[in-house]
């Protein structure tokens, strides 16, 4: 399984409209892979909508993406879009395929820089620390991408602003979190979105 999280920034006022044609697009005959999350960002960079699908390999993940890069139209809302990036990722291997279901009314879109040769033990890290860490709440999706500079980005879903605040500090109190020997393969480059799903979105 590879997943990809395209992100759309759009013009001021056209989330609805937007929403509206990834929802088609998605859903197109001739569309791969499947349509997991979609959410519209709340506090980070404003005006922009995360689209994260799942594919079975890399043919029709890049099949997918030239369907996109083919159109003027892409995602069913291009008059509505002012910049479209994409980004291709492998799922950390101990977890299991992300599901859809009502999780959270906020989701926190984290990705951290790496240093080279970071993957491989910022996956070890986190498969010893997550069966307590999951414990706490639960972790939609951990990945490392396959394209761009070296990084991971992973997916939480959380009650609200306020409990996200709570489990993050429990699990620092608890020494559960950060992964032990995780932070020594960061560059300290953070980015961090809140977004809230939307109404066709399968995480919820």
């Amino acid at each position: 399984m590879l997943y990809e999280i395209a992100t759309l920034s759009i013009r001021f006022g056209t989330a609805a409209q937007a929403v509206a044609g990834i929802a088609d697009y998605v859903k197109a005959p001739d569309a791969l892979g499947r349509l997991l999350g979609c959410w519209t960002t709340d506090i980070g960079d404003l005006n922009q909508i995360l689209v994260l699908r799942g594919f079975d390999g890399a043919a029709s993940l890049i099949a997918e993406r030239e369907r996109a890069l083919g159109t003027t139209n892409p995602f069913g809302c291009g008059a509505a879009i002012t910049a479209l990036t994409f980004d291709s990722y492998a799922p950390f291997p101990f977890l299991p395929p992300v599901e859809p279901g009502k999780y959270g009314s906020v989701y926190e879109i984290r990705t951290y820089r790496l240093k080279h040769g970071g993957v491989p033990p910022t996956i070890a890290a986190w498969a010893a620390a997550m069966p307590a860490r999951g414990r706490l709440s639960p972790l939609t999706l951990a990945m490392y991408a396959l394209d761009g500079p070296p990084r991971f980005t992973h997916i939480w879903p959380y009650a609200s602003l306020d409990a996200r605040a709570a489990i993050r500090s429990d699990a620092v109190a608890q020494g559960i979190w950060p992964p032990k020997g995780g932070p020594d393969w960061l560059t300290g480059e953070m980015r961090s979105v809140i977004g809230l799903p939307t109404a066709i979105s399968p995480l919820s």
